[in-house]
């Protein structure tokens, strides 16, 4: 499903001096037709009451689906959210979450994703749908 190739590496050299490595977001797996990465629960990433903060979950599903989606257009095009919903179904205190995004519609407008959102003992704790928009690359 992933036009262009990639790796790991390249994907977390991307994310330097930027929201995704101050929340410590690292990409794990590239499969063949999802995207993986992790984020650890502590003070960079919970809200005032010990919780994952609903933001950073929501920042970690737009990264995925974002790069993920990135991954299926060609080199002149490039993909921006349109919309993003989350819902937070269990709370997490520490350790790390998982995200998994794969794709509902691929299209060559518009794509939409699923992000899976898992604690460490592999519970739901968010579900996060991200529709994208595919627009001409810009020229620099």
């Amino acid at each position: 499903m992933f036009r262009r190739s990639t790796s790991l590496d390249h994907l977390n050299s991307l994310s330097r001096d930027t929201a995704i490595q101050a929340l410590g977001i690292v990409f794990t797996e590239i499969g063949d037709s999802h995207l993986q990465a992790t984020m650890p629960v502590d003070g960079r990433t919970v809200q005032p009451y010990g919780l994952l903060h609903g933001g950073s979950s929501v920042l970690l599903a737009e990264t995925l689906g974002s790069s993920a989606g990135n991954l299926c257009v060609d080199e002149d095009s490039m993909c921006v959210g349109l919309e993003i919903n989350a819902n937070h179904l269990r709370a997490v205190r520490d350790g790390t979450v998982t995200g998994t995004a794969t794709a509902l519609h691929v299209g060559g407008r518009t794509q939409v994703w699923e992000i899976r959102i898992e604690d460490a003992r592999g519970r739901l704790a968010c579900i996060s749908r991200l529709t994208l928009a595919v627009v001409p690359r810009p020229q620099m």
